[in-house]
């Protein structure tokens, strides 16, 4: 079963070249993704009171088309499977300004946390999410392993603040990637290009991270870190290949 949502762009949450800015973009994806889940039956609001919460694992973005102000986009989703202990759900994004045209795609990796444990629960089999998986795959190509980084272009340190956190208690999805795109954000040539991001720990009010960044010809690679071996995320931002 898909679902379809449909926004408009708002001028906050367009950048200096008037292109959504990436983490807006993650910040629609996960509004969705909470959205049918909370329909459906198994979203946040059912799972609290049960002890549990959704955490995103892993998130592949491709886009050749950045919406603008004002522009109306359609996010159709779906779950791909439930499996091992995770969710992959899927997204197409289309642009209805004018002519409706497919403007990008993402594939999402989820899984259920015990909030006492602080451990991933596997809770697939229970009633709730019966019926809930499509099983269409989208054809994505797989993520780069993001290695730590060993000689950084450059690294910044920040602070978890407030304005960082969610209900979870802890930064939001998003924020690791604004934190990032702060610390150094390339000049890309045109609109096309793919982002992977890779969730390890949490971070919590108050921490220090450093975030570091490596160039790679038109590519970057973030790794944001304690300093002392512990990764909290990672991400690659490049120009789409195909």
């Amino acid at each position: 079963m898909k679902y379809e949502y449909t926004y408009t762009i708002k001028y906050q949450e367009v950048d200096d070249s008037r292109k959504l800015r990436l983490y807006n973009l993650e910040n629609y994806l996960l509004e969705v993704a909470g959205t049918v889940a909370d329909d459906l039956g198994f979203g946040i609001r059912q799972l609290y009171p049960m002890g549990l919460t959704w955490i995103l694992t892993r998130l592949s973005v491709e886009m050749w088309e950045l919406p603008t102000h004002g522009d109306k986009v359609i996010f159709e989703t779906w779950i791909e499977n439930d499996a091992h202990m995770l969710s992959t759900r899927n997204f197409r994004i289309y642009n209805i300004n004018g002519e409706k045209r497919m403007i990008g795609c993402c594939k999402s990796i989820w899984a259920v946390l015990d909030l006492e444990k602080r451990e991933i629960a596997n809770i697939f089999d229970h009633p709730m999410f019966d019926g809930a998986v499509d099983g269409e795959v989208l054809e994505m190509d797989r993520a780069p392993r993001l290695r730590p980084l060993t000689a950084p272009t450059g690294s910044e340190t920040r602070r978890i603040e407030y304005s960082d956190l969610d209900y979870n208690k802890h930064c939001n999805s998003c924020k690791y990637l604004e934190k990032m795109m702060d610390t150094y954000r390339p000049k890309m040539q045109d609109d096309k290009l793919r982002l992977d991001i890779f969730y390890q720990h949490e971070a919590y009010e108050g921490e220090q991270v450093e975030i570091s960044y490596a160039i790679d010809n038109d590519s970057v690679t973030y790794q944001m870190h304690d300093g002392q071996g512990k990764t909290y995320c990672a991400a690659q931002l490049s120009p789409l290949r195909r």
